[in-house]
């Protein structure tokens, strides 16, 4: 069995789950209509499915190699990303004035969990590409936008993100690559960068690399960090290209997962680059880029999830071991208590990362215009990355428990899902440094947003209590336990409240998943898939957000109590 794209289960959410036609009501897509949203779906579950997804096995066993200082991609993907790029799917959310889509970062989110379920090797391409897009259109100058935008959103270029060092990874600050001023306007890059996805391939007419670097008049730390655009091929003022640049790819990490994926350690060696932005104003620049990166990389534990849950679902179906405890004639091991709920389990989970991570692009194309929704949207964006990729793995390990011993066997493919998705809860900001800020940027405005949504979850509890009570009564006072626990939270020092993030953020998804899953129940008016889901939902799993706010409000001193000593067997 190879991936199919979800679509009516994102036409669903849209509709009944997020309000997606809110955005579309907006001046700024007024041009989209519901039936284009449609097409492009429709269009992007032909190409992941079809052409991408056939991919996957292959980038895993054969992965990308380093031959003579040149990368080598895995097997078709170079064919497969050119479609991507004629597709114009690179561009998604470029402004059309540069060539791009102008599509809404909701519909771009679904595209992209749809690339990340069908081989999320090689949906990495695309994202860090996005990603430099929308850098260089809020930051660099006309020069530099006119001569690299056109060929990013084409695919004939494609672009990097070059931050972590050896001794500088979630403390960018500390890195040490350097950067001094060329007399024709230019710089001169020195250093070395590691974990540089998609570094380098071999089908890419040029390789376009953002790399935060210090001037000598830098301070050290954050403030004191610049961005440059170094690309491989220095481009002439024509677009066309030039010589090549004093860059070079020193080694391909050998990687849990994710093999297809060249990551590159890179070294530049008075490289020439030129300035994004203001000099010093480097990290201002990235964090323009990081509400989307971190949700792009939420959605690819969400795409794994599903990939995950459909393989389990068909191998639980298919296999045969034991009688059928429930009497069903040809039944297979899906008919067995803990089988059935596992595979519930992976499916209400990738629900809730769904739900959550649409529901977070809905606020931030909302917050263009709206700046109550782009507070939503900045709250909502560490839940998003940090429990949908949390839940990326937990989903892809169920899966291999459900395979049993076939699932340790490579040859399935259940286990690829495991590797793959590790890496997710990593990048892109530790999990837990998106719990810290949870509790501590996003909360800096006294729990306004926290509360604004938990206002929300009570009033639709209290309008579904006349179709569903049980289950509505269980959501409102979830909410309201949790806003019990935003206000301990508030109270804390924030060191205590660093010490009980990764809970309180769980405990946080674990609710928003409850009202989404009631949602979804009341769509169907209580009768329905969705609707038994979310009796499974609310019933077994949402009841954890007692215990886990329990742990979220104990603060550090119990933490630190243990010395290194206690630490050691």
């Amino acid at each position: 069995m190879t991936y199919r794209a979800p679509v009516s289960e994102y036409q669903f959410i849209f509709d009944h789950i997020v309000d997606f036609a809110t955005v579309l009501e907006t001046d700024s897509f007024a041009e989209i209509d519901a039936d284009t949203v449609q097409a492009i779906l429709n269009e992007a579950a032909n190409l992941t499915s079809n052409v991408i997804a056939p991919l996957d096995r292959g980038g895993d066993v054969t992965p990308a190699t380093l031959v003579d200082g040149v990368v080598k991609t895995s097997p078709g993907f170079g064919d497969a990303l050119t479609q991507v790029a004629e597709g114009g799917w690179i561009g998604m959310l470029a402004e059309p004035e540069n060539g791009g889509m102008g599509l809404p970062l909701t519909v771009a989110t679904a595209v992209n969990e749809m690339m990340s379920g069908a081989c999320l090797s090689l949906s990495l391409y695309p994202l860090m590409t996005q990603g430099q897009i929308e850098a260089l259109e809020h930051h660099a100058s006309d020069e530099i936008k006119a001569l690299y935008l056109p060929k990013l959103i084409s695919g004939e270029w494609c672009g990097t993100m070059n931050l972590t060092e050896s001794g500088a990874g979630s403390d960018v600050g500390a890195l040490r690559t350097k950067a001094t001023r060329n007399d024709d306007g230019s710089y001169a890059i020195t250093g070395q960068k590691i974990f540089i996805t998609w570094g380098d391939n071999d089908f890419s007419e040029n390789v376009c690399h953002l790399v935060l670097a210090r001037l000598p008049d830098g301070v050290e730390g954050t403030k004191g960090i610049s961005l440059f655009m170094v690309p491989k091929v220095i481009p002439n003022a024509d677009g066309t290209l030039g010589e090549a640049n004093s860059l070079s790819v020193v080694s391909l990490e050998h990687k849990l997962g994710i093999h297809g994926s060249p990551t590159c350690v890179m070294a530049y060696e008075g490289a020439k680059g030129w300035l994004v932005g203001r000099e010093h104003e480097g990290m201002k620049c990235m964090f323009t880029m990081m509400n989307n990166a971190r949700l792009g990389v939420g959605v690819q534990g969400v795409g794994v999830a599903e990939a995950a849950t459909q393989k389990a679902l068909a191998y639980a179906e298919d296999r045969v071991q034991g009688a059928s405890p429930i009497g069903r004639e040809g039944g297979s091991i899906l008919d067995h208590a803990d089988v059935r709920r596992m595979v519930a389990t992976m499916r209400a989970e990738t629900f809730v990362a769904r739900c959550l991570s649409l529901a977070c692009g809905v606020a931030l194309d909302r917050g263009r215009l709206d700046p109550d929704q782009q507070a939503r949207g900045a709250f909502l964006i560490p839940i998003a990355k940090a429990f949908s990729t949390d839940i990326g793995h937990e989903v892809a390990q169920t899966g291999v428990q459900v395979h049993g011993g076939m699932g340790y066997i490579e040859e399935t493919g259940a286990a690829q899902y495991a590797r793959d998705a590790r890496i997710t809860s990593i990048y892109e900001g530790t999990n837990g440094i998106q719990a810290m800020d949870l509790v501590g940027r996003k909360l800096m405005d006294g729990g306004d947003a926290a509360f604004a949504l938990l206002d929300e979850i009570e009033a639709f509890a209290e309008e579904a209590r006349a179709v569903l009570p049980r289950r509505a009564i269980a959501v409102w006072n979830a909410a309201e336990t949790l806003r019990e626990g935003v206000e301990t939270m508030l109270a804390l020092p924030m060191n205590d409240r660093f010490a009980g993030a990764v809970p309180f953020l769980r405990a946080f998804a674990r609710v928003l998943g409850g009202h989404y899953h009631l949602k979804a129940a009341i769509a169907e008016g209580g009768e329905g898939k969705h609707s038994r889901l979310a009796a499974f939902y609310i019933k077994r799993m949402l009841p954890e957000h007692t215990a886990l706010l329990a742990q979220a409000r104990l603060g550090s001193a119990d933490v630190y109590a243990l010395s290194s000593e206690d630490l050691t067997a």
